[in-house]
């Protein structure tokens, strides 16, 4: 499909260090790196005092869908996010049109829940996001799916790139 990422190579993902190659379009939240150990006890502080260790991070669950780019310099990847009884929706982006757009991420729920939020995307090669607030969880995580648009604001909100977090179902062969 035009204007696809086929996931192998760079990305706004990759860039963000969130992809683990073996793991497809599912990614986790980057966990705290793990603590040089040093060479006393662990957790043990000069002088013989204890202190508690780094709390361990909560796992993410995320259903991506695929890394798509528009001819004007727009690249989006948009997700379903679930952990700790909430889900979330969050577009990662990078936008090297040159100009300041608009994006508009809706997260849908079961039974017709739906959350809206718009995000400034400002012009330049870093990667941002866009990320809706996250809500308690009702039903299956598979129930929920959420999409991206952006557009430019001076422009009747002309529509650049839609971006979703189902992924395309898996080609036969």
């Amino acid at each position: 499909m035009a204007g696809q990422d086929d996931g192998k190579g760079g990305g706004i993902l990759s860039s963000l260090g969130l992809v683990d190659p073996a793991a497809g379009s599912r990614t986790k939240e980057p966990a705290a790196a793990p603590a040089a150990a040093p060479p006393r006890q662990a957790g043990e502080r000069p002088g013989g005092r204890s202190r508690p260790g780094p709390s361990e991070q909560p796992r993410t669950e995320s259903r991506c869908g695929p890394e798509l780019s528009s001819p004007q310099g727009l690249e989006a990847q948009t997700c379903v996010l679930a952990g700790e009884g909430r889900t979330w929706g969050r577009s990662y982006y990078r936008n090297t049109s040159g100009r300041a757009l608009d994006a508009v991420l809706t997260m849908m729920g079961p039974a017709g829940r739906t959350v809206q939020i718009r995000c400034a995307v400002g012009a330049g090669d870093e990667p941002g996001l866009c990320e809706t607030p996250r809500e308690d969880t009702a039903g299956a995580p598979d129930a929920y799916s959420a999409v991206a648009e952006f557009a430019v604001p001076d422009d009747e909100g002309r529509l650049l790139l839609r971006s979703g977090s189902n992924s395309p179902a898996p080609a036969d062969g």
